[in-house]
């Protein structure tokens, strides 16, 4: 009954999403576009063009982050863990520095125009893939998820420490375009990139769902998961390879977007009470949907013409949560 009212609540959300937005429109004109009466109007273009590819990116945004924190805090036993914790982030976050700052440093980055339509997206997945072939590598060697855990961290602090240096020699307009990439936004993703992201995020939410069984399994520990005979490398790598896509995919053409991963699967389990994957995954998509959709809905500041960081409403809206799982230390049943 729950996970119904969660799915009412999502589609409620996401009609607000449409019908709401900086730039104030009849609600008639809004439902006469959406059923595709005069396609050369004004109304019409902002909808099809602008609202429903920023909700739709919102959406595929909130499910991957949310679905990608459950899997996280099972595979490590940490609450606190997020999509970013194997510094997927952080990879993502180099190659756009890379990219962005870097023709200012490298120039030879800059002869090559046909790179900027896809350029930061292209160079934020590679950072992030490449991030998860070392991750991978290590793994068969570090045979503890803690030990991972502090890899992950390891090379968070030193793409944020090539971040810092190349920020530190770029010139001004580039420096202003990637601070403006790390404060998130829905609004650039449409046409070709929105079919990109949607497929990336697709892939890696059909490996999440092969991985239910498995994060059940994970529950008990990982020595009752070997001591069934399970491969516990290979389940670990099918979760970084979903957390990559997902995660990559989420940074790669929003920007970083941090707190709902770590925030929606805790949400999940006090509103469920129920740690069974089979239940916290999906719960946890359709919670992170409409968070993400609520963030959007808010940083646009609907009818007042201003637009906010969609990092800053979705931090604001995860913080609290947090704060409560670590204040109260409980309603985490890992």
């Amino acid at each position: 009954m729950k996970r119904i009212w969660l799915l009412f609540l999502l589609l409620v959300l996401i009609a607000a999403d449409v019908f709401l937005g900086s730039v104030r429109l009849p609600f008639a004109d809004v439902w006469d576009a959406l059923m595709g009466s005069n396609p050369e109007a004004f109304v019409y273009k902002i909808v099809w063009n602008f609202r429903i590819p920023k909700m739709l990116t919102a959406l595929l945004a909130g499910m991957a982050l949310s679905v990608c924190g459950v899997q996280m805090q099972t595979l490590f036993r940490n609450p606190l863990a997020d999509p970013y914790v194997l510094g997927i982030s952080s990879g993502a976050g180099l190659g756009v520095a890379f990219f962005v700052m870097g023709a200012s440093v490298f120039p030879i980055l800059s002869t090559h125009p046909w790179l900027s339509h896809l350029g930061t997206a292209a160079f934020a997945w590679m950072g992030a893939l490449a991030v998860m072939l070392m991750v991978a590598a290590a793994s068969k060697r570090l045979k503890s998820n803690m030990g991972l855990l502090i890899l992950g961290i390891m090379i968070g602090s030193a793409g944020s420490a090539l971040i810092s240096l190349l920020q530190y020699l770029s010139d001004a307009p580039a420096l202003k375009q990637y601070v403006l990439w790390t404060m998130g936004s829905f609004s650039n993703v449409t046409g070709r990139r929105l079919v990109i992201m949607a497929a990336l995020c697709l892939a890696g939410l059909l490996i999440s769902i092969r991985n239910i069984k498995d994060l059940n399994v994970f529950l008990m520990g990982q020595s009752y998961a070997e001591s069934l005979g399970l491969s516990t490398s290979r389940i670990r790598n099918r979760v970084f390879l979903a957390t990559t896509l997902l995660a990559g995919s989420v940074t790669a053409f929003c920007g970083p977007i941090g707190f709902i991963g770590i925030a929606v699967p805790h949400l999940c389990r006090m509103i469920f009470g129920n740690a069974n994957h089979r239940v916290l995954l999906p719960a946890s998509a359709l919670m992170g949907a409409c968070l993400m959709l609520v963030a959007d809905i808010l940083s646009q500041m609907p009818g007042s013409q201003s637009v906010l960081p969609v990092n800053t409403v979705a931090a604001l809206l995860g913080i609290p949560v947090i704060l409560y799982v670590i204040l109260k230390n409980k309603a985490v049943a890992l």
